[in-house]
């Protein structure tokens, strides 16, 4: 009987270890599920970050950006309405031919809508506009 009673025991230690395990593994792994969650919704907001600005980033000509720059800015107080597009358009006129400008207001069109801040165009093309323009044609964009 002290035999069956001394197995019955250690089956009973090794139930309860098992079971505290088992408990410990599902915390840990809960824990690392968190983990992994937080490290996910930051990569992911670093991404749609980044591709917020894709449309930005990608622009390689001073009058596609000049465009996007005056977009932005005439879309902060509404959307691009037919008037509004039609003086951006004589705007751009002045500076590129017809094809190079209805290019230059198709993305720009599409570039303000994709970025939502004004401030972070400001910001994204000044410094490739500062670049790329001579001290006349600063003061001519900045009229």
């Amino acid at each position: 009987m002290p035999f069956l009673i001394a197995i019955l025991g250690v089956m009973g230690a090794a139930a309860f270890w098992w079971y505290r395990m088992k408990a410990m593994n599902d915390a840990a792994r809960e824990v690392a599920d968190v983990v992994g969650r937080v490290q996910g919704n930051i990569r992911r907001k670093k991404l749609r970050k980044q591709a917020a600005l894709s449309p930005l980033t990608a622009i390689d000509d001073p009058v596609v950006a000049a465009a996007t720059l005056i977009t932005s800015i005439v879309s902060e107080n509404g959307p691009i309405l037919p008037q509004r597009e039609a003086v951006i358009r004589a705007v751009i006129s002045e500076i590129a031919d017809k094809k190079k400008t209805d290019e230059a207001v198709i993305y720009a069109k599409w570039a303000a809508a994709q970025v939502d801040d004004t401030t972070v165009v400001i910001d994204k093309l000044a410094p490739f506009l500062r670049e790329r323009l001579d001290v006349a044609e600063r003061n001519d964009l900045l009229q």
